[in-house]
């Protein structure tokens, strides 16, 4: 196995974990490092999957002792049942628009200069949420009911634009939606484990034929990479909102997709994906 295929395989787990939990886009971060990597083709594809399969992972493992539990009370728990029917009235907006709309979304939007200007246009957003009295009228998951839940789902669809942010919309549509930070943030991570797996599950039927057990030692440095990284930005991230707001990721966005840009006209780095 090429060395430099390992350390390719290493910078995109670790760009995977990241980014996919935090509101700076995974797979605009993907798109645009596979870019300047050389490894945005059909193997750079297959790839991905697997990178975004093992973050999941991460927060699985994270919440470990929660999602047991409701798995455990479901029968016969009011709350787990609650909490089950808000993730899946949530996931299902994105499900749906996704099947409908995937293949024309990555026919004209995955791209380099489209990414760059989702970036920029979600900075703003999230400047325009933080500036804004920030009424809070459900301070955990445990209090969202399923009215809550699709709102949140419906701005979760919005992250089908590459550069959004699958954790940015539902973050911050939480906040103008009433929640706390802390309740955005943790639904937002309770969310991506059933929106990603059923896209994970999708894309491994579809990209089936380009599995090859050649790629393993791949495979296996790039999900260990994003499951480490994906689990320590989670932890982070919810120490971090604890004492700040999400203006600084809206300045990185911003400043990014600026320079994307700004390289992009200038012809100093040659865009390609």
């Amino acid at each position: 196995m090429d060395i430099f295929l390992l350390l390719k395989a290493a910078i995109l787990g670790v760009v995977e974990g990241l980014t996919e939990f935090l509101p700076i886009s995974s797979t605009g971060h993907l798109i645009l490092v596979g870019d300047l990597l050389n490894f945005n083709d059909e193997r750079g594809k297959v790839f991905e999957i697997i990178i975004q399969f093992a973050a999941i992972l991460a927060v699985c493992w994270e919440y470990r002792t929660r999602i047991s539990a409701v798995i455990i009370d479901l029968p016969r728990s009011k709350p787990a049942q609650r909490f089950a029917t808000n993730l899946m009235v949530a996931f299902l907006p994105a499900a749906m628009l996704g099947f409908l709309f995937a293949k024309s979304i990555k026919a004209h939007l995955f791209a380099p200069v489209p990414v760059a200007s989702a970036f920029i246009i979600g900075g703003f957003i999230i400047l325009w949420a933080e500036r804004r009295d920030h009424q809070t009228t459900i301070h955990s998951i445990e209090d969202m009911n399923w009215r809550d839940a699709l709102k949140v789902g419906l701005a979760q669809s919005l992250a089908l634009i590459p550069g959004t942010s699958r954790s940015g919309a539902t973050i911050i549509g939480g906040l103008f939606f009433g929640l706390s930070r802390r309740a955005a943030t943790e639904f937002s991570f309770f969310l991506a484990i059933p929106t990603l797996f059923a896209a994970t599950l999708y894309e491994v039927v579809k990209y089936r034929d380009l599995f090859h057990a050649s790629d393993l030692p791949m495979f296996v440095v790039g999900g260990i990479a994003s499951f480490i990284s994906a689990f320590l930005c989670v932890r982070w991230l919810l120490r971090y909102i604890s004492n700040h707001d999400f203006t600084l990721f809206a300045w990185y966005r911003i400043v990014f997709g600026l320079i994307v840009l700004a390289t992009s006209w200038t012809g100093l780095v040659s865009w390609s994906a």
